[in-house]
């Protein structure tokens, strides 16, 4: 996600609700490796990750990462990158209701996937 896109939807978050979002690079230099923030994000505890790279959850050294930290995670599936900024924006602020949800509902540590379409989450395994 873009940090313009990260403000607009936490100006959006902070008019309705307690939550704040944080652009990766506001904790994080560019040259931080995913598996690195990941760690110390889940040692820091409260916080719900929501990526625009998948790939986080395929490759096995950063999902091992994911997966020890125990934060709760939302990918956004495939698809989403292929869309232009104000479509991308539009989804997510329709989504954005239900991630809070959902984060707020469920044990830390689970993972979802985002479709681009469609209406429900997919639920990614822990092994």
């Amino acid at each position: 996600m873009s940090p313009a896109l990260a403000q607009a939807i936490g100006i959006l978050e902070a008019a309705s609700t307690r939550h704040s979002v944080v652009h990766l690079r506001e904790k994080f230099s560019v040259e931080t490796k995913d598996d690195i923030w990941i760690r110390q994000l889940g040692e820091e505890g409260s916080w719900v990750i929501v990526s625009g790279d998948p790939r986080i959850t395929k490759n096995p050294h950063n999902r091992k990462a994911w997966l020890a930290s125990g934060l709760t995670a939302f990918f956004l599936k495939s698809g989403w990158t292929n869309l232009k900024l104000w479509v991308i924006a539009a989804k997510l602020v329709e989504w954005w209701p239900k991630i809070v949800a959902q984060a707020e509902m469920i044990t830390s540590g689970e993972g979802f996937l985002v479709p681009v379409r469609g209406s429900k989450f997919e639920k990614l395994e822990r092994r």
